[in-house]
């Protein structure tokens, strides 16, 4: 509820995020009732509370690297439209980003419950208890190495969101740049700012058709990713 999209939003409000919480936990206890019982002593209750919040870090973030590719999908189009200097306060993470990252990220949320990824997540979630029993990872590790190679995946989401729209602009400057060359006198900035401007906007119209079918390819590549870092994490214990 902290590390996962939509559900660690900050603008749900801690109470809420609580309530279901509980709420959740109350629906998969008939279905993991059978478990082993946690340890009793305080030392180990504590090593097994830390453990499992390290658990939920790992699946929380191993989606939220799909949202978080496309706000850098959203960074570099603002980049290559010249909208990096108009940033705003991002109501989810509290920190400034651009215009345009901001309409990713909210695209890519919109995607992760229109697709219905959070209910792929929440299965997942329940897996997890049957792949890592509650107290299983203290006497094992987490795949760090593995998880971090797992982070890869923001990068090559970001690039591949990105990529027509940056070809695009490319294009545009290397044109401009051959006019200017030919005629010193071409209005360069003013006509290739606006250019990648317009053209950028024309290129994100058109291929934003084929969002729902990456990002549902991405967010079900990332839940599998969860379930191979969990089969790990118990090889190891």
């Amino acid at each position: 509820m902290t590390f996962a999209p939509f559900f660690g939003n900050v603008s749900i409000p801690p109470l809420v995020k609580a309530g279901l919480t509980f709420f959740i936990a109350y629906l998969l206890f008939p279905a993991y009732a059978a478990l082993p019982v946690l340890p009793a002593g305080p030392g180990e209750i504590v090593a097994v509370v830390l453990s499992e919040a390290a658990l939920g870090l790992l699946i929380g973030f191993c989606v939220q690297f799909v949202i978080e590719g496309m706000i850098l999908a959203g960074q570099i189009v603002s980049f290559q439209f010249g909208f990096s200097l108009e940033n705003i306060i991002d109501p989810n993470t509290q920190v400034e980003i651009t215009v345009v990252a901001t309409l990713y990220e909210l695209v890519g949320l919109l995607m992760f419950l229109e697709l219905g990824a959070h209910r792929w997540l929440l299965r997942v979630l329940g897996e997890s208890f049957r792949i890592l029993p509650p107290g299983a990872l203290v006497s094992g590790t987490l795949p760090a190495a593995d998880f971090l190679k797992a982070g890869t995946a923001l990068w090559l989401i970001g690039t591949e969101i990105a990529f027509p729209i940056l070809v695009v602009t490319m294009l545009t400057d290397f044109t401009v740049g051959f006019l200017t060359k030919a005629s010193p006198q071409f209005p360069a900035l003013f006509f290739g700012i606006s250019a990648k401007a317009l053209l950028g906007i024309a290129m994100l119209a058109a291929t934003v058709t084929f969002w729902p079918r990456l990002l549902e390819r991405d967010f079900v590549h990332a839940l599998k990713t969860v379930e191979g870092l969990l089969l790990v994490a118990r090889a190891r214990g």
